[in-house]
């Protein structure tokens, strides 16, 4: 049976923009309380500046930070860790210190929000968690993506069993014009997008409107857990 976010706590962690603010912007239209948290806390102050949203700060790469946030807040509903550090790269260019960053951001940090909050958390809330496509469709260039979108799969199952009746799910979404494309330019971003566009048989690009209505869903829906939920346009199938 599906549940209500009104007058529960959502924390959302990531930045001020893109696929993180929507999710706020989503959980407050639905009548939540609703913190953000990043390691830049001037840059979610400014961002989030007479929306109601509470600012915190966390580091997903220092469990100090995580225990220091859940000590501050104490108990919340759900939490939503839509950080990352993306390592792009072909596996020539890619060095140690993208790739554990990358894992620390979205797959230990994560592991630590469990470790830290769940303890304070009721039955009926949930974590979840940002995986992606490239888990789904190898590509050059994305290896330390998929590979860390991959264990972000993996840990949302193990999560969902041990931390039951607390759920656990992951959303998976497809190309998001979220702002992240924009260092292609705009002739090289519009024709990447026209081409993908073509292919999907969603037949365009995804929305950050998309990926936070699929987590609003999975914090609501209480018969769901230990899914990575696609919200990718049908991406992978072509």
């Amino acid at each position: 049976m599906p549940t209500s976010l009104k007058d529960r706590t959502v924390l959302v962690v990531g930045r001020g923009s893109g696929i993180a603010r929507a999710i706020a912007d989503a959980a407050l239209a639905e009548g939540a309380r609703v913190v953000a948290a990043g390691r830049t806390v001037t840059g979610l102050e400014e961002a989030y500046r007479d929306t109601g949203v509470t600012v915190r700060h966390v580091d997903l790469t220092d469990e100090a930070s995580i225990a220091a946030l859940a000590e501050n807040l104490g108990a919340v509903d759900h939490i939503v860790s839509a950080a990352s550090a993306r390592a792009r790269g072909l596996v020539g260019e890619l060095s140690p210190e993208a790739i554990v960053l990358s894992f620390h951001t979205k797959v230990v940090g994560p592991i630590m929000l469990a470790k830290h909050f769940a303890p304070r958390m009721p039955g009926d809330g949930s974590f979840v968690l940002l995986s992606g496509v490239a888990a789904l469709e190898p590509d050059p260039g994305f290896i330390g993506v998929a590979a860390t979108n991959g264990a972000v799969n993996t840990i949302t199952r193990s999560l969902a069993v041990e931390l039951a009746p607390i759920r656990v799910n992951a959303i998976s979404p497809g190309t998001v014009d979220t702002g992240a494309w924009d260092a292609l330019g705009d002739r090289r971003k519009s024709d990447f997008f026209a081409r993908l566009s073509a292919a999907n048989p969603a037949g365009r690009i995804g929305t950050t409107e998309d990926v936070a209505q699929a987590a609003v869903f999975a914090m609501t829906n209480t018969f769901m857990t230990g899914v990575s939920l696609p919200v990718d346009g049908g991406q992978p199938l072509v």
